[in-house]
């Protein structure tokens, strides 16, 4: 009897992908600070980006940014939102799919750690100034700055205070926050169960998307670029995926129970060798 081989993978040792994690996201914060590039350069292309934007009608953080500064009660939680989501939700979908939906975890992992390594090349090649630090005269206010008081961040990004040396605030190209947000919300999406995950799962980077403009940390278009870097590390994931060993399978994956031949190994005589009726002997003659 025919029986299809089933890809049997053991679950990864938690305190090895926590080990991994952990380098990837050390590659990823040192990467951060050694892409730093030239502050004049990072306020060039931030200005050009705006401009574009503009001519193109997609300079939504223009319309948010002066929302978020005048209500506090959008401003402020949208402070404590760039500041923790970030670190917070992207680790508990990580632990999520590892317990609760280990077959999709690898594939999960890999897409995110790719797409993270590949915004860092984005970091290198085009730093640029978000919108909160491009000057005045372009109308936005940095809400983290504006209500440093209600938090523990100070007037560089969302770096605690006195810490602020150790984040690079010219790496707004593309939005990572928005990037993880969407990785978050699809696994959310796809493989949750309960309904209510699943909207949170597409609720999440939206709530993300308008943060960043609202408080003057993206433009709309880092926010596109994050997008796409995701969608390069889900082909790159796709790639490695199917490079993976797989155990071997006879005749693509179909295997037979003991000692029975498939149909291209069975030999001529097979067919005959079949017991059948018996030809009766010729009736004697005299």
């Amino acid at each position: 009897m025919l029986t299809r081989i089933r890809e049997n993978r053991p679950t990864p040792r938690w305190w090895a992908e926590l080990l991994l994690i952990a380098l990837v996201y050390a590659a990823y914060s040192c990467g951060r600070l050694l892409a730093r590039g030239d502050v004049s350069a990072a306020l060039d292309h931030g200005r050009a980006i705006l401009h574009y934007e503009s001519v193109l009608g997609l300079d939504f953080e223009r319309t948010l940014n002066p929302q978020f500064t005048r209500h506090g009660w959008l401003g402020i939680p949208a402070d404590f939102a760039y500041a923790t989501l970030h670190y917070l939700v992207t680790p508990a979908v990580l632990v999520w799919l590892y317990l609760r939906r280990p077959a999709h975890y690898r594939r999960a992992r890999t897409w995110l750690m790719a797409s993270t390594l590949l915004g860092l090349v984005g970091f290198a090649l085009l730093p640029t100034a978000p919108p909160r630090l491009i000057g005045p005269g372009h109308g936005f206010t940095d809400t983290m700055a504006h209500f440093a008081s209600y938090g523990w961040w100070g007037g560089e990004a969302s770096a605690p205070r006195g810490l602020g040396h150790l984040t690079n605030q010219y790496a707004a190209m593309p939005s990572l926050h928005v990037g993880w947000a969407l990785w978050c919300g699809i696994l959310l999406w796809k493989y949750g169960r309960n309904p209510l995950l699943r909207g949170l799962g597409a609720l999440y980077p939206v709530i993300t998307l308008l943060v960043v403009m609202g408080t003057a940390n993206h433009y709309f278009l880092d926010a596109v670029a994050g997008c796409a870097v995701m969608g390069l590390g889900a082909l790159v994931a796709h790639w490695i995926g199917r490079f993976r060993t797989k155990p071997p399978a006879v005749s693509g994956g179909w295997d037979t129970s003991a000692g029975e031949r498939l149909p291209a190994q069975r030999q001529p005589d097979d067919a005959t060798a079949r017991p059948g009726p018996t030809p009766s002997a010729p009736a004697a003659t005299g």
